[in-house]
């Protein structure tokens, strides 16, 4: 892919972004280069500010999936990877992907 193709798409899915996001240039700007560098965002910010409609807008914007986990005291390992299910049906386990399994996870 061409960087004239890159940066065409990267403006269209900030367009897109910036329907439900207002005042945060810099911020969506620095989080579509590390989605485009493949790396990891740590948002931070005060309560109220965006960082979940943030980080929807982008995975929407995308078409990719989302997943949040709620980090409480009682969150076990399974509650983020999955657990295995005995299926009574076919008497086999099956795996349930647990939250961990997707494109954009809100932690």
């Amino acid at each position: 892919m061409k960087i004239e193709e890159v940066s065409s798409k990267g403006n269209a899915v900030l367009e897109e972004v910036r329907k439900a996001i207002v005042g945060k240039d810099e911020v969506l700007k620095l989080i579509l280069t590390t989605i485009l560098a493949d790396g990891h965002i740590l948002l931070e910010d005060l309560p109220g500010l965006a960082k979940t409609l943030m980080a929807k807008s982008f995975a929407t914007a995308l078409g990719v999936r989302f997943k949040r986990v709620q980090f409480t005291p009682d969150l076990l390992p399974s509650d983020i990877l999955g657990v295995s299910v005995f299926n009574q049906k076919t008497l086999e386990f099956e795996f349930k992907k647990g939250p961990i399994f997707t494109n954009i996870l809100l932690a």
